[in-house]
């Protein structure tokens, strides 16, 4: 059953973008419960604020049905709102069918970021995993260019609190794929930008890879495919993803796909509720 575990969790980041990220560094029992890791992301790296023009499309809910080795392994729901006057992502995974049978999970996500810079500023995740439960929140705090992360075991009791040096603006593992759908996706175009949950930074390269028709089962979409991976952190050179948006100015994201060393997972736009 523990062998199981890797792929589920990854899929339940939202792993079709959250899988090939690296996770946060978490502190050690009985180790001092502060501890600080230099950024190492490039001067080329960057999160590029989204245009002027650019519509964040609030109210809308993406419903994906998720399949691993031809098995339907769960549903994912993806929801995006303003609260505060920052944009807020809620995300919702759940196992199903044989898979849910293997290894159950129930996954709760939100987070936060500006809209005028793109900038993550909080998420938390309430994870349901198996025999496991936790708890987590991560802080973003750009005047001290630091990010926080405490996590709850909620079986044990036991916490952590960890404490990253942070170099200017990131997305997160939740919000990340809304911030490329602020980009400009012609074919050719490459883009590396920083990627925080609260541990040690790690860098993202997209590359936007060619206009494709594809068909899921919520309609037939003229889309631009692109591909990602993770060029620095614990899971580099370890994965891809791809995902394609359509090929309009909104940029639904319609389908996603992630391969990884123990097999790929496909996300499949079902539907979209408003």
């Amino acid at each position: 059953m523990r062998k199981l575990s890797q792929p589920f969790r990854s899929l339940f980041l939202f792993a079709a973008l959250c899988a090939v990220w690296a996770p946060g560094q978490t502190a050690r029992p009985g180790a001092n419960p502060v501890q600080a890791v230099l950024p190492t992301v490039s001067a080329s790296s960057h999160i590029i604020p989204p245009a002027p023009s650019f519509t964040f499309l609030n109210g809308q809910t993406y419903v994906y049905a998720v399949e691993w080795h031809l098995f339907t392994a769960g549903t994912a729901r993806v929801t995006l709102g303003i609260a505060d006057g920052q944009e807020h992502v809620t995300a919702l995974a759940d196992s199903a069918g044989v898979v849910n049978a293997l290894y159950k999970v129930h996954d709760h996500f939100e987070a936060w970021f500006d809209p005028h810079t793109a900038c993550s500023q909080r998420v938390v995740k309430d994870a349901e995993e198996g025999s496991h439960a936790r708890h987590t929140e991560v802080r973003l705090n750009y005047p001290q260019n630091k990010a926080t992360l405490d996590e709850k075991n909620l079986k044990t009791g036991e916490q952590k609190h960890v404490d990253n040096d942070l170099a200017g603006c990131v997305t997160d593992v939740v919000s990340g794929f809304y911030y490329l759908a602020t980009l400009p996706l012609q074919p050719g175009n490459t883009y590396t930008f920083p990627v925080s949950d609260g541990g040690k930074t790690a860098e993202v390269k997209a590359v936007v890879e060619t206009r494709e028709q594809i068909k899921v089962p919520a309609g037939t979409f003229q889309t631009v495919r692109l591909k990602a991976e993770a060029i620095s952190g614990s899971l580099q050179g370890k994965g891809t993803v791809g995902v394609w948006f359509t090929d309009d100015a909104n940029h639904t994201p319609v389908q996603m796909r992630s391969k990884l060393g123990w097999g790929t997972l496909l996300f499949r736009l079902q539907r979209i509720e408003k």
